[in-house]
């Protein structure tokens, strides 16, 4: 599963969605889906918007945690 940070950032700075649209002009649709962890895509500019906005890595934006997969097969 990806985890997405902005959220933390957001708050680490005090702004909100109409601030970092502003800044970075990106869509606040944009914003607010990866601020909800509920987007399934993300280019590669948004990233790198976000990235210079809060002069931070990809990692500290993302983070990668493994989770158990479920074996929905019966009897393994």
């Amino acid at each position: 599963m990806i985890r997405c940070h902005l959220s933390r950032l957001m708050g680490e700075h005090k702004m909100k969605v109409v601030d970092v649209a502003r800044e970075t002009d990106l869509h606040r649709n944009t914003i607010t889906l990866l601020y909800n962890e509920t987007a399934t895509r993300v280019d590669l500019e948004t990233i790198d918007r976000l990235c210079r906005l809060f002069r931070c890595s990809v990692s500290d934006l993302f983070e990668f945690i493994e989770t158990e997969s479920k074996d929905t097969s019966k009897g393994h």
